[in-house]
């Protein structure tokens, strides 16, 4: 008797372990992106420490995912801010939209398939950091899809826009993989 009590306390703790790793706020950490299809609702922290020093825009970094074989050289071309929203991505009263392009060229050995809007911020100068917004397009030019698949070898190019207040300016824009749960983070120095 005393074994399979043993066994179902451990099954217990395996499911509570499980529940806390897929849900940050319940393993005590705060949750670095919102889930897809909301919309980000105001000022959130940086990604995470970052792993590589800040390099103007421009350049590219190297980032490694979680899995094996997940590796990307990212770069962010330019930062058009402010970006203008069609009809339906007009900001609201206080805000505006900066749009980030992005180039991503898969250098790993699998397929990677992920939401690159989840694994990106911009950093205002005051440390305030902010999740993708949910828009159509902007002037800027074509956001990546919700999900974007690249096979070894591959790029894609495309814009992430994000929702800023109106006063903040814009000095950085973080990037990572795994929709921003990989701990190798990039950064890029917004002049």
């Amino acid at each position: 008797m005393r074994s399979l009590a043993g066994i179902g306390l451990a099954a217990l703790l395996v499911t509570t372990a499980v529940g806390c790793a897929g849900n940050p706020e319940a393993a005590g950490t705060p949750s670095s992106t919102p889930p897809q299809g909301s919309a980000s609702s105001g000022p959130k922290s940086p990604i995470a420490a970052a792993s590589h020093s800040p390099v103007p825009v421009g350049h590219t970094l190297s980032l490694t995912g979680i899995n094996a074989g997940e590796k990307l050289d990212v770069t962010v071309v330019k930062v058009v801010d402010p970006a203008h929203g069609t009809d339906l991505s007009s900001p609201p009263p206080g805000k505006r939209l900066v749009a980030v392009q992005f180039r991503l060229h898969n250098t790993g050995s699998t397929t990677y398939n992920d939401s690159p809007a989840n694994g990106a911020k911009v950093v205002d100068t005051q440390g305030q950091g902010f999740d993708s917004a949910i828009t159509d397009t902007t002037s800027a030019g074509p956001n990546f899809p919700a999900t974007t698949t690249i096979s070894p070898g591959g790029k894609a190019l495309g814009f992430i826009v994000f929702e800023v207040p109106a006063g903040s300016k814009v000095a950085m824009v973080q990037f990572a993989l795994d929709s921003g749960f990989s701990t190798d983070v990039a950064q890029w120095k917004v002049h």
